[in-house]
């Protein structure tokens, strides 16, 4: 089939590789001049592992182009997906400034029959706004068909959750419609769930707060095991093999991040607020989270008491591990109650580099031993493996003080003990 992408972003990309994977003709178009520049000559803008390979494969196949005529893709290419950005409004709610000016372009330029899908994570309705914005729009009588097709994209696991991904869910209201996005993704072996396009919609906020609320449980359950001295590894553990459970997302630490949870789990407070609805447990959700970062540094400040000229080694900057994204990190929260206590800030990370407002006041380094040593204290902020690999051992002499705050709960307790570090985790560990 022959498909166009509008919106050359995280979900955009990695939407047109897959369909380039599974034998179609993919068309990308962004706004961004620089960023369809950089994807015609295969270079990514964000780091996400394998993709880099899948886009070189599919630039050489002719699978995929990234164009500039944006006018001439929406007229030759009767199956369109919006991957636009939908960002956080200050109060929480989802901006759909840009899902709107994607439907009025589509319906300024509409010359035949079009199947339009949203793949933008957009609150539950907004299939229905998206018809109103393009019939207003659009020059001529033609018809089209909006449907919705959420994402479940794991940052550093896209790549395998395209191709194998847990469900497709679909929401559509024309059988005709359907039939052909079922066969857009033959090939895939996953369940394919149709519904209607606001519950498709609910889907994914739904999905992507239940997932915040475990990771918000677990973390509240550790603050309690600490006070009780009982590990809370053991406990997350007991609790998972229960298999109404599961042990994903039950990995106490300092937060969730990213692009998706903290909006998403706030655009659905709004969505539920704006129809009088009071979702109380995802309010809690969101306090936990918010409160989580700190309860790191709260260990960090009872330990070494006074902060001011102490120089603290941060590992980690990415919300997590195999992404380079940064939004909405608890290590840069972490990172801003350092400064602010006068602490002298090392960082690193694999990927993620520091945002324009700390480049100032915080050192990035090339290697984790460099961040570490003459340190005072480490802080471990995101779960990369390289972490677990350090010589730990050997590097312990090089610092002023032999402490450990793991806000990942990624090292082993007693092994670092043995080797002589003050070791803290979360959850009595």
């Amino acid at each position: 089939m022959n498909v166009l992408i509008i919106g050359a972003g995280y979900v955009g990309t990695t939407t047109g590789l897959l369909f380039a994977e599974l034998g179609h003709s993919v068309t990308v178009i962004d706004v961004d001049q620089k960023k369809i520049n950089d994807l015609q000559k295969g270079k990514l803008f964000f780091y996400e592992p394998g993709l880099d390979t899948l886009l070189t494969k599919h630039l050489a196949s002719g699978k995929i182009t990234f164009e500039n005529d944006h006018q001439r893709a929406i007229k030759d290419n009767n199956l369109i997906f919006i991957c636009v950005g939908t960002p956080q409004n200050q109060d929480g709610s989802a901006n759909l400034h840009f899902l709107r000016e994607a439907s009025e372009f589509i319906a300024s330029n509409l010359n035949e029959y079009k199947i339009i899908v949203i793949k933008s994570t957009v609150p539950a309705g907004t299939s229905k706004q998206v018809k109103l914005w393009i019939e207003n729009t659009k020059k001529d009588p033609v018809s089209f068909d909006v449907l919705s097709n959420p994402e479940f994209l794991r940052e550093g696991n896209a790549l395998h959750d395209a191709l194998y991904p847990d469900r497709i869910i679909l929401g559509s209201e024309n059988d005709k419609a359907t039939a052909l996005l079922q066969e857009l993704y033959k090939g895939i072996k996953s369940p394919f769930f149709v519904t209607t396009p606001s519950a498709a919609e609910l889907i994914k906020y739904t999905a992507n707060s239940f997932l915040a609320t475990k990771i918000s449980f677990i973390n509240e359950i550790a603050i309690l095991c600490d006070k009780l001295h009982i590990n809370v590894q053991d406990v997350a553990k007991g609790v998972g093999l229960d298999l109404r459970i599961g042990q994903l997302f039950l990995e106490a630490g300092i937060g969730y991040g990213g692009s998706c949870f903290p909006k998403d789990v706030l655009a659905l407070i709004d969505t539920a607020k704006k129809n009088n609805i009071d979702l109380s447990i995802l309010e809690k959700v969101h306090a936990i989270n918010e409160n989580q970062p700190g309860y790191l540094f709260k260990k960090v400040k009872t330990r070494l008491i006074s902060l001011a000229a102490k120089k603290i080694a941060v590992l980690g900057l990415s919300f997590k591990a195999q992404t380079d994204d940064i939004r909405q990190s608890p290590s840069l929260k972490i990172i801003q109650n350092l400064i602010n206590e006068g602490a002298i800030v090392e960082v690193h990370d694999p990927v993620a580099k520091l945002p324009g407002n700390l480049v100032d006041t915080v050192c990035q380094k090339d290697s984790a031993e460099e961040a570490i040593t003459n340190a005072d204290a480490i802080l471990i902020c995101t779960d990369w493996p390289q972490y677990k690999n350090i010589n730990w051992a050997g590097i312990k002499n090089k610092m002023n003080s032999p402490i450990i705050f793991d806000g990942r709960n990624m090292l082993n307790t007693a092994e670092m003990r043995s080797i002589g570090y003050i070791y803290e985790g979360i959850g009595y560990n």
